[in-house]
């Protein structure tokens, strides 16, 4: 990629849901990720209304890659690092409903592979994906999260997102992917799996999601040290913490509506 300033990339608005997970810890943890790339996959690609099924496969060791930042939560608590996110990202506003059946099965296997699930989600249009390289294939990814500050309204937290943030984030030029997300307020109700906790205290409610990609690890740990100084300047106004985990894979099991035979990486 160029370092020279992007211009302006296409934009798409989705709906999307990303449940987040955590895997049990009464059996190996590679066991866990294997049955939920496997058998539970096909359950969720089964499912009708979906545009796009991804499983987002974060790595074990994940004690947090953004940079130290005054008065913002950079170190990922050990109690709440996530293993992975289910992102699904439906055909439109209505599709959740044709697929409450698979749903319930899904219900039924969780327990089987995760310890807690917490399902977020925005309204409608508000998951943006972003057409940073076109053609080109990530080779490396990082997922952000972030919780806004305590005296960040919702509706300032989103639009500085959308007209701060990820301006700051194309301009760096690094990007092969940018997909960012923002939460209605958490609900356990959207996604009260039998068996599976879903804890979640106030405190550590989390807003958003920034999906990055770029060509490969090299220039995924150059953006930390490069660019994510002056990021951090920039969010440390609106956010209280920052949460960067390195991703294994992103496997695509549906892709423009279609189950495909076998997933995308």
């Amino acid at each position: 990629m160029s370092d020279t300033t992007p211009t302006k990339p296409n934009v798409s608005k989705h709906f999307t849901s990303s449940i987040l997970l955590w895997m049990r810890t009464d059996k190996p943890r590679q066991d866990g990720m294997d049955r939920w790339k496997g058998p539970h996959s096909a359950i969720i690609a089964a499912t009708p209304g979906q545009l796009e099924y991804r499983q987002i496969h974060l790595a074990e060791h994940n004690p947090g890659r953004w940079p130290a930042t005054p008065g913002v939560e950079t170190a990922i608590p050990a109690d709440r690092k996530i293993d992975g996110i289910a992102e699904v990202t439906f055909e439109n506003a209505l599709s959740p409903l044709a697929g409450r059946k698979q749903t319930a099965l899904a219900f039924e296997d969780e327990v089987n592979i995760f310890r807690s699930t917490l399902l977020h989600a925005g309204p409608p249009g508000t998951s943006r994906w972003y057409d940073v390289a076109p053609g080109e294939k990530p080779g490396s990814r990082a997922i952000i999260y972030l919780r806004r500050g305590t005296e960040e309204g919702t509706v300032a937290f989103h639009k500085f997102v959308k007209k701060q943030l990820t301006p700051a984030l194309i301009a760096t030029g690094q990007l092969t992917e940018l997909r960012t997300q923002v939460f209605l307020p958490w609900n356990e109700k959207t996604w009260d799996t039998p068996n599976v906790a879903h804890d979640n205290p106030a405190d550590q409610h989390l807003h958003a999601s920034i999906i990055l990609g770029f060509t490969d690890d090299t220039a995924r740990d150059r953006f930390y040290t490069d660019h994510a100084p002056a990021l951090s300047t920039l969010l440390a106004p609106h956010v209280a913490a920052i949460h960067a985990y390195d991703v294994t894979d992103a496997l695509t099991y549906v892709k423009d509506s279609q189950i495909l035979p076998h997933y995308e990486s």
